[in-house]
């Protein structure tokens, strides 16, 4: 696999006639970043800054952006969450707006995923600038325009803003606890399958594609796993370079103008087991780690597809036979409440109409050839993912991040109905194999 591919943002592209930008201003990072804070704040034409951080991260970092801030005579306001667990719920987004100083004419934030996301939030509805320092190479979603909140019980994704700068202190990000870069690998790792139904979505339904945006997205996936045996370790330039490809990854999402190149199927298990949590308090691990299991088992599914030999007569009484209203009964039993907006999603989306069943099972059968050689260009095998998780003492199955593996099944039917997207279990139901790949991913 190339890793120098050399993508140029910011002109029509020649590939899919779109404009390819992002809101991103700046990226930095650097050793020390966190000093040159104050020129920032001068450089956006801002007088004072509000500093968001938690309980977890004012310690780490908060506390040293807010005092190299005030040293340099630019005065700041700031709200610590005090949650040692933080949910981006309704609560917290009422927290966050109740303690806002409105005097403030930037926000800085110091934090990952959530703190990120609920910052993201603020600064668009206050339309301030916006600088998000990050306390680990985590996860892919600091460059994103968009914010992965809970709303109702509920992962949803909610319009924001996005950062203008994004810093990187490799001093603060290599200092950070090692399986925090783990979990940026593994939100890496979940690009072999967001490109893979990503292409399969286009070959089947003619869903927007840009060749360029992926194959950007894959070389910045691949310096990260070139980098992994440096993550253990904690070396600062294995640890940059995760970062680097986390904040690329999360800009080829912009470019695109979706969230293709950053996720797919394999996110939705970790959104899932997400949701499992918040309703039944099971154990919730890393989103990183998580879609680095969800990655593998995704990998496991396409697997037992290569085996499949097709049979329209098959997939057709499979839909036929479909019974939704049972459907909705089993997914409200497996995630409580959150289930309702899935459900609800059906009316709009209307994905188990049998016309447009029957419409997409005939491309399918037509094309199957082109379909198996999207697999084989795109995917490695689950033993290489397994392997490379195993180099760098990361979680490798769904115990080993304390889960009970007989939820699989049930999780992998369920990402069909989270979002309008087409994935890996739309097409096994398409197929009407869906039941049978599942159970076979619990044994």
């Amino acid at each position: 696999m190339n890793t120098s591919y050399q993508f140029t943002p910011g002109g029509i592209c020649p590939v899919c006639g779109k404009l390819h930008a992002s809101a991103v201003k700046e990226t930095y990072n650097k050793e020390n970043a966190i000093e040159d804070l104050p020129l920032l704040v001068k450089k956006y034409g801002a007088t004072r800054a509000f500093v968001i951080a938690d309980v977890n991260t004012w310690p780490i970092g908060g506390e040293k952006i807010f005092n190299t801030l005030t040293a340099a005579g630019i005065p700041a306001a700031k709200h610590v969450f005090p949650n040692r667990r933080l949910e981006p719920d309704e609560k917290a987004v009422g927290s966050l707006l109740m303690h806002y100083d409105s005097t403030c004419d930037i926000i800085i934030a110091f934090g990952s995923g959530v703190i990120n996301d609920l910052s993201k939030l603020l600064a668009h509805m206050t339309n301030n600038t916006y600088i998000i320092v990050a306390s680990a190479a985590y996860m892919d979603g600091y460059a994103s325009g968009n914010s992965s909140v809970v709303r109702d019980g509920v992962k949803v994704t909610l319009n924001s803003k996005s950062p203008d700068v994004i810093m990187g202190d490799t001093g603060v990000l290599s200092a950070a606890p090692a399986h925090m870069a783990k979990a940026g690998l593994g939100d890496m790792l979940a690009k072999y399958i967001s490109i893979c139904e990503w292409r399969i979505s286009n070959l089947i339904n003619g869903e927007y594609y840009c060749e360029d945006v992926a194959a950007y997205t894959r070389s910045v996936r691949e310096a990260c796993v070139q980098a992994a045996p440096g993550i253990v370790s904690r070396d600062p330039n294995a640890i940059a370079t995760v970062f680097k490809g986390l904040v690329d990854a999360g800009m080829a999402m912009d470019y695109a103008g979706c969230s293709r190149p950053g996720g797919g199927g394999e996110h939705y298990f970790s959104h899932l087991w997400d949701m499992r949590g918040l309703e039944f308090g099971t154990h919730v691990a890393p989103h990183g780690m998580q879609a680095a299991i969800g990655t593998l088992y995704s990998i496991k599914g396409f697997e037992a597809l290569r085996k499949i030999k097709p049979d329209r007569e098959k997939a057709l009484a499979y839909a036929k036979s479909f019974d939704f209203a049972a459907w909705s009964e089993k997914l409200t039993e497996f995630l409580g409440k959150g289930a309702e907006a899935m459900i609800a999603l059906e009316a709009k989306e209307r994905k188990y109409d049998l016309d447009k069943h029957r419409a997409r099972l005939d491309v399918i059968l037509a094309k199957w050839d082109e379909l198996m050689a999207i697999l084989d260009e795109e995917l490695p095998s689950s033993a290489d993912i397994e392997a490379l998780l195993a180099s760098i003492d990361a979680p490798k199955c769904i115990e080993d991040i304390g889960m009970d593996k007989s939820i699989l099944p049930m999780t992998l039917m369920a990402t069909k109905d989270i979002r309008d997207k087409y994935i890996l279990s739309r097409l096994l139901w398409d197929l009407g194999v869906l039941d049978e790949v599942a159970a076979e991913l619990a044994k």
